[in-house]
């Protein structure tokens, strides 16, 4: 892959235009060095950290690579100010940002030299990131695990409506597992891949052990996408799982489901390792998944996976 060539590979500085997720709970320094190691860019979970945790994790990030590496941010995080200021002093050079108005940082991020990407699942979204100056977007297709959006896009549907609808460098998310996938979303017109699920069950990868084995272990239909009358979210299905779905047959409503949710199950799940009571956020791909691998093997399996269906691809010539 040539990566000098490739507009995210360029605006990033890495050499291929692989992105790590930047998951919460599983997105730390261990696994954001690794990935940018390889060659992709890394990205420290942001919105599972409290800000003298994130200060720490760009020092230990910084002493364990010399390549880029960035911070997920999402927007509607209750001490952003606090992250922000920690992000301009460390100069970390990228943030994603997410579940929010990219207006309100963007300029401000830019000004200190700080390339900005923005996470959307919608063309109308794409098209709001572009108005507010953003350098990239990216398009987040319902296959991806975690929040999501609404109104349940497939990737292989929103990358090519994207693509018309912004003129700036396009990044697919949403059920890319592997090299191949990473080719087909860019035969649609995405410039790069973000990989969160597959990054999950990496050794670098801070989700508990046995939430590792959950992903490895899951298998077709094994997630949904629910909540929506909160915020969307792609879950792996668990005991608490199966009490929000008697939940909605019982026509709980808003409140009723927030309740149950309360707080901290994301961390309990997917950090903590409580299968039974934790969220467990993954998406659809994780079904395909055998071994857990180290991220730089991942990395470096995409590619060879990504050059070799490249060439594999001549054969459909008509």
């Amino acid at each position: 892959m040539n990566s000098i060539s490739n507009k995210i590979c360029a605006l990033f500085g890495i050499k291929y235009p692989l992105i790590q997720g930047g998951m919460i709970w599983c997105a730390g320094w261990e696994l954001a060095s690794a990935v940018s190691n390889a060659g992709g860019l890394g990205l420290l979970g942001a919105g599972s950290m409290y800000p003298e945790v994130l200060d720490a994790q760009i020092v230990k990030c910084k002493g364990a690579t010399k390549m880029p590496f960035g911070v997920n941010l999402p927007l509607l995080y209750p001490n952003i100010d606090a992250h922000i200021a920690t992000i301009i002093r460390h100069k970390v050079p990228i943030v994603f940002t997410s579940a929010g108005n990219p207006k309100t940082w963007t300029e401000t991020l830019q000004k200190e030299g700080i390339t900005v990407v923005h996470v959307v699942s919608s063309v109308k979204f794409a098209r709001k990131a572009e108005a507010a100056g953003v350098d990239a977007v990216v398009a987040e297709g319902f296959e991806a695990g975690g929040h999501n959006g609404r109104d349940e896009t497939t990737t292989l549907c929103l990358i090519p409506m994207v693509r018309k609808a912004i003129s700036i460098p396009l990044i697919a998310a949403g059920g890319i597992g592997d090299g191949r996938a990473m080719l087909a979303v860019m035969n649609l017109g995405a410039d790069g891949a973000q990989v969160g699920s597959r990054f999950v069950a990496s050794i670098e990868s801070s989700a508990h052990e046995h939430f590792k084995k959950a992903v490895i272990d899951s298998q077709e239909g094994d997630t949904l996408l629910t909540l929506k009358e909160l915020t969307p979210v792609r879950l792996l299905r668990n005991p608490f799982f199966d009490e929000l779905m008697a939940a909605y047959q019982n026509g709980a409503n808003a409140e009723e489901l927030a309740a149950l949710l309360g707080r901290g199950r994301a961390k309990k799940g997917m950090f903590e390792g409580d299968l039974h009571a934790g969220e467990l956020e993954i998406g659809q791909i994780a079904g395909n998944f055998e071994t857990i691998l180290p991220a730089g093997a991942i990395v470096q399996e995409f590619i060879t996976d990504f050059n070799a269906a490249l060439t594999a691809q001549s054969t459909f010539l008509l």
